[in-house]
């Protein structure tokens, strides 16, 4: 197209979750009760990893990561979505398009990288027990956040620049909640398609690795489960590793449909909707899983509750 049809606005409209809807009114506020309990529910467990020293472990630092990028990642679109809702001007701007993009793909990145990690310190724990101080000690421990986050903000950063540097024209409605990949690349001028078989291939190669690696962790994992002679430590080493799979199938079951998937194939209100377990559902579910089905994470809780009756 010629450059007298490109988009001279700076801006894009998001056009939400419930565009379509016949009872939006109703349907956001669900959306909002499940952002307030996500938004809580991680908080108090970072709060509480940080506070309580019995908590100071590998495994628990890992956790507190996954709860931040969980947090981050819903006040970073949901929080935005929302404002949009009830100051219906669903405006956005092209650097906030850019930043949301950013912190998508950044934590979307680093989760997948964490969730991978968290299976390999439980490895560590139950099949080497003896080398897990040296293998997984604080120092190797905060190298491997620190790794995660530089790593995934570095390739979410050259991804973003590349994606924005596209020019648009004809519409600025964006057909998502926030500025995804994918949808962005809808409003291009140029042929994108080269890239999204780009995007395509990295998603299935940044999904099926870790996955691939948490599974073969936890294939060593239970053969060495079901040779332990203690029926205690058997079903302690099962309850930690069950909460964590069932993590591990909320993150990779709607990304690797999202990531793995031609976007020809799924509707626009199918692909919201996926968007929404991944940035709502899943940030809510994660602290619960851990709390409810972990003794140590509500003796802690107990206990910091505790405190907070007597000290009133």
């Amino acid at each position: 197209m010629g450059n007298r049809n490109k988009t001279a606005s700076v801006s894009f409209v998001l056009l939400g979750l419930f565009s379509n809807s016949r009872h939006p009114e109703f349907l956001i506020s669900i959306v909002l009760l499940t952002y307030v309990a996500a938004v809580s529910g991680n908080a108090t467990l970072i709060t509480l990893i940080l506070l309580e020293p019995q908590l100071h472990t590998p495994m628990y630092v890992l956790l507190s990561q996954l709860s931040l990028m969980d947090l981050t990642l819903t006040l970073s679109t949901v929080t935005k979505m929302a404002a949009d809702f009830f100051s219906g001007t669903r405006q956005i701007s092209k650097v906030g398009c850019g930043t949301q993009m950013f912190f998508y793909l950044t934590l979307g990145a680093a989760e997948s990288v964490l969730l991978t990690l968290m299976a390999y310190d439980r490895y560590v724990a139950i099949c080497n027990p003896l080398r897990y101080c040296t293998l997984m000690s604080p120092r190797v421990c905060l190298l491997m956040v620190a790794m995660t986050w530089v790593g995934s903000s570095l390739a979410s950063l050259s991804h973003t620049i590349y994606v924005m540097h596209f020019p648009t024209c004809g519409s600025i409605e964006i057909q998502h909640f926030f500025c995804e990949v994918m949808a962005f690349l809808k409003l291009c001028c140029e042929d994108t398609s080269v890239y999204e078989k780009v995007v395509l291939i990295t998603g299935t190669v940044l999904l099926l690795i870790p996955f691939s690696l948490i599974l073969a962790s936890y294939a060593l994992i239970f053969l060495t489960v079901f040779h332990m002679n203690s029926p205690k430590g058997r079903n302690k080493a099962l309850a930690t590793c069950s909460s964590h799979l069932t993590v591990v199938s909320l993150y990779f079951g709607p990304a690797m449909v999202i990531y793995m998937t031609p976007s020809s194939t799924l509707s626009p209100e199918l692909d919201r909707h996926l968007f929404v377990l991944d940035t709502v559902i899943t940030p809510l579910l994660n602290p619960l899983i851990y709390s409810l089905r972990n003794k140590e994470v509500v003796r802690a809780l107990k206990k910091a509750l505790g405190r907070q009756l007597v000290s009133k």
